[in-house]
């Protein structure tokens, strides 16, 4: 494996981000030595010049970039994430077609399949209905970009991949209670209202939803792996194929934080879909990966480094 990507000019978009970095680490851990992670300060997507500068003489580019949030997020800028999310795939899937990239890699989104959708979910699901309405644009917008690179790979004969990443977490999430996906959030809140000597903290929906949970670092792997040995059409789902309820992962969060507080539950406000688990026999048969870390090791070391960086 080492020896396969020695050599090769490796682009990673969003690669300062949560995954990217992670991504960033496992590609040099496997021998990559010129990996070029472009900043949005410098390389805006939303704008195709800038698509062209970042594919210019790349082997490989992986498209991690997003404009990602949690359910509040969604609700609040619908609009925003679908433009900025299907203007930055488009232009890029655009843009290494006409640089000769030899290998495109996009991540996709969880977030693309219907909203009720048989568990668990297999990749031939994701066109058997619509999406959650709290996050459909940003899902509908990332599912587009499947679309063009299957046109694509028949089109122009561009080696076009689509994974669908299942909801991650681990070290360097986004904690930001704004835009925070439900780990970070559960952690911080209840972190603060222990500090803060709270009898109890409120949490929204119900805690009747289920997610299935990928450790950042097992993400990165697979996304790795595919990158050197799947080349095929199929989107392909990566998770590690177990779900927790929304209850039972906050009362697992308040033992870890030895919280002993009351939740309550605001029924007001949305669940979001009501489960997701992935089927990820494809992903161990296409490149060999299997997702390693347990939920409780993985969540422990999350909660381990929000707290180092309150130090």
């Amino acid at each position: 494996m080492r020896s396969e990507l020695e050599n090769k000019r490796i682009v990673v978009t969003g690669g300062s981000g949560f995954l990217g970095r992670h991504i960033v680490s496992e590609l040099e851990n496997q021998g990559a030595e010129s990996v070029f992670v472009p900043r949005s300060k410098e390389y805006d997507l939303r704008d195709m010049s800038q698509c062209m500068r970042v594919c210019e003489r790349a082997d490989i580019v992986i498209h991690l970039a997003a404009h990602v949030g949690g359910i509040g997020l969604n609700q609040q800028k619908p609009g925003e994430l679908f433009y900025d999310n299907a203007i930055m795939g488009i232009q890029l899937i655009e843009a290494a077609r006409r640089q000769k990239v030899a290998k495109l890699v996009v991540a996709g989104t969880i977030c693309a399949y219907p909203k009720f959708t048989p568990v668990p979910f297999k990749e031939e699901n994701l066109w058997e209905g619509y999406p959650e309405e709290t996050n459909a644009p940003y899902g509908v917008a990332k599912k587009a970009l499947l679309v063009q690179l299957q046109s694509y790979r028949a089109q122009y004969g561009l080696n076009g991949i689509f994974l669908l990443p299942v909801n991650l977490y681990g070290p360097h999430d986004n904690f930001d209670l704004n835009s925070s996906h439900v780990i970070p959030a559960l952690i911080r809140k209840i972190l603060e209202a222990k500090q803060s000597g709270l009898k109890e903290v409120v949490l929204w929906g119900d805690g009747s939803p289920s997610r299935e949970f990928l450790f950042v670092e097992d993400c990165a792997k697979g996304i790795v792996a595919a990158t050197l040995r799947y080349d095929g059409a199929e989107p392909v789902n990566l998770g590690n194929g177990r779900e927790i309820r929304i209850r039972d992962l906050a009362e697992l969060v308040c033992k870890e934080l030895q919280y002993s507080g009351a939740i309550r539950w605001d029924s007001s406000k949305p669940n979001g879909q009501p489960r997701r688990c992935l089927d990820t026999r494809k992903a161990e048969e296409f490149f060999g990966f299997r997702a390693e870390t347990p939920f409780d090791v993985g969540l422990r070391r999350t909660i381990d480094w929000y707290k180092s960086t309150l130090v």
